[in-house]
């Protein structure tokens, strides 16, 4: 395990590349898929699930590609900062669009049928508070509204998803999946914010999160992949 950690950590560059690659990947399949399954049925929660992982797939595209091009002197290091805060804001509204998911029914009427997921009155606020958290820790350079605003969302996406899959698991087999992907991101922020706050994003344990993060799109994949066949 020792040798495991050792070649993480001194490949750490090009895994990263791969890393941000492959969760890009993994998050656009998702958003075909999901696409597809919203034309059919219609239903409004899958529309937001499916936003949710469009964000989660341009923000890791941006901060890892950004950031390799940077490292490798192939476009100017100053573009690294904004390429992070962009990173950020779509980080913490791929979150909100995959809380939103769970909640829409308890905020809009049965009758609000908007023509745009991406662009309307309920969603507006989440934009306000991404790009204000963002902007904060840009200023601040550091994670710090990131890793709180995002363990309390999953605090509360976890309680709801396990309600669902208390309710109506047996019905419907993605809850399962969906409650257990809830809990791996809960534990992979709050092991995120461990390691930058505690341990100056030691690069074993930074590994872990990685990892469990991996675990999180996958989960989702292998889902979406059972619901859609």
């Amino acid at each position: 395990m020792e040798q495991f950690y050792s070649w993480v950590i001194g490949n750490k560059d090009i895994i990263k590349i791969f890393y941000g690659l492959v969760i890009g990947l993994i998050c656009f399949f998702i958003v075909a898929r999901t696409d597809r399954l919203f034309r059919i049925s219609f239903h409004k929660g899958i529309r937001y699930f499916r936003n949710a992982f469009l964000f989660y797939g341009i923000a890791f595209i941006v901060r890892y590609v950004f950031g390799a091009l940077c490292l490798y002197n192939l476009i100017p290091r100053n573009y690294y900062p904004p390429a992070s805060l962009i990173f950020e804001f779509f980080l913490i509204m791929a979150g909100f669009f995959l809380f939103y998911s769970l909640i829409w029914k308890k905020i809009e009427a049965v009758k609000e049928d908007y023509t745009s997921s991406l662009l309307n009155s309920k969603i507006l606020i989440f934009y306000v508070m991404a790009i204000v958290i963002s902007f904060i820790d840009y200023i601040w350079q550091s994670y710090y509204l990131l890793f709180i605003s995002q363990i309390i969302l999953f605090i509360f996406a976890s309680a709801i998803s396990y309600n669902n899959y208390r309710k109506n698991g047996s019905k419907h087999k993605f809850l399962k999946f969906y409650f257990t992907a809830m809990i791996l991101a809960l534990f992979a922020w709050i092991l995120n914010a461990v390691v930058a706050l505690y341990f100056e994003w030691n690069k074993g344990l930074l590994t872990d999160v990685y990892i469990l993060n991996i675990l999180f799109f996958i989960l989702f994949l292998y889902g979406v992949v059972k619901l859609t066949k």
